[in-house]
């Protein structure tokens, strides 16, 4: 951490502040080095000196589930993973979700709450799909009865023919997706532009035209649910899928409600605990994620990156209020300390997780590793983590100064 600004000694501890606000370490008499006195690590039991190892990650573990509870704190009620109805424009209805689904797996992904869900769903890759599909014509379709509404309501529409049109779509967009044919879906479609555009007093009825394209863009992928008892798999779900103008990417929205669960004190210690354990699980897919290729250098932070990040989500989460945005950095804070306790615990040499991996070794076979191996092994690990942080650090720093951090 740099050369020693000043330090301290109280009982047996000294206490240095150094010149790299880059970390913090706790360094034990023989930790690194052998050493004569019995209270020493390296002379400890092994049992003893593994709890020591685990101790900083477990901290970490702890300290976000304090942080998950306070974020949940707030909430009037937690949001499940059944969905109880539909956005009016919806593709995943289009696709074959049903009111009353729990999902219980998508993209790969066991699903247990929202947290599960929402990682699920924002890293479902995007992909082209037949443009000429019935499932494409059944969405395009749904959107054109909707965009009718959007077209032709004002604010001069009083509320209770606005809601009589609302049942309409329900109803219209509900049918269109149990249409077995393009021409069933566009007859349905019509018929409730005919009777919304009677609600509305129109005469001359100009019905939306369906434009098929070879190749759409869609995120797509297979979801497992529970529909009345029974474990359904749905193949080729399609979430609504927008673009931005100016954007070159498209962006995925979560396209139907879900049923919200009651908050009281045993449900708010399950969530706690359940969400917390999602966010151990985000990050060990997200490192997987990372070996396998399915995500980029482009998406991993270091601390400029994440200070960018965080200063995001407190902007964003200001325009809700103060107390919001206070919500969204402690959010934050507990995603870190979770991502650090996990990460520090990776079988890597230089991080707890590989000193661990030594003890056991030490404890399986009654013998320690040599010292000078441990040390050759631990420094090649650290400048291979040092590397990686300066590699992070100008990506980040490039990244900066060339249009910002977007965060979800």
């Amino acid at each position: 951490m740099g050369p020693k600004l000043f330090s301290f000694k109280k009982g047996e501890t000294t206490y240095s502040l150094r010149l790299f606000p880059i970390g913090g370490y706790c360094a034990m008499e023989g930790e690194d080095d052998d050493s004569d006195n019995p209270r020493a690590f390296t002379n400890a039991k092994v049992w003893k000196r593994l709890i020591v190892i685990i101790a900083g990650a477990v901290m970490n573990i702890l300290f976000g589930l304090v942080l998950m509870m306070i974020t949940l704190l707030p909430q009037e009620q937690f949001a499940s993973n059944q969905v109880s109805m539909f956005g009016y424009y919806s593709y995943s209805q289009q696709s074959g979700l049903q009111v009353g689904d729990t999902i219980t797996r998508m993209n790969n992904y066991a699903i247990n709450n929202s947290t599960d869900f929402s990682f699920a769903l924002y890293t479902i890759p995007v992909s082209d799909v037949d443009g000429h599909s019935l499932q494409i014509y059944r969405e395009d379709c749904s959107n054109a009865l909707c965009d009718y509404f959007k077209y032709n309501v004002t604010d001069k529409t009083d509320k209770d023919t606005q809601k009589k049109l609302y049942s309409y779509i329900d109803k219209g967009v509900a049918e269109i997706s149990l249409c077995e044919t393009k021409e069933a879906a566009y007859e349905t479609m019509c018929g409730y532009v005919d009777k919304m555009a009677e609600t509305l007093g129109i005469k001359d009825v100009t019905y939306p035209k369906i434009e098929e394209k070879d190749s759409r863009q869609r995120f797509r992928t297979d979801i497992t649910v529970k529909r009345d008892g029974e474990t359904v798999e749905l193949k080729d779900v399609d979430f609504l899928t927008t673009q931005k103008e100016g954007s070159e990417k498209p962006s995925v929205s979560m396209d139907f409600y879900v049923q919200p669960i009651e908050k009281n004190f045993i449900t708010l210690v399950k969530q706690t605990f359940s969400n917390t354990v999602s966010v151990v699980r985000m990050v060990y897919a997200s490192l997987f994620g990372l070996v396998t290729g399915k995500f980029g250098i482009n998406e991993v932070s270091g601390p400029v990156g994440l200070a960018s990040a965080i200063t995001s989500v407190a902007g964003e989460s200001l325009k809700n209020g103060f107390g919001q945005a206070v919500l969204s950095i402690v959010y934050v804070m507990m995603v870190i300390t979770v991502n650090l306790g996990v990460v520090n615990m990776m079988p890597f040499p230089a991080l707890d997780g590989g000193r661990f991996l030594f003890l056991l070794i030490e404890w399986i076979f009654k013998k320690p590793i040599p010292r000078k191996v441990e040390s050759i092994v631990n420094g090649v690990g650290l400048a291979l983590l040092l590397v990686l942080m300066l590699v992070i650090t100008v990506k980040d720093v490039w990244q900066l100064f060339n249009g910002g951090f977007n965060v979800q």
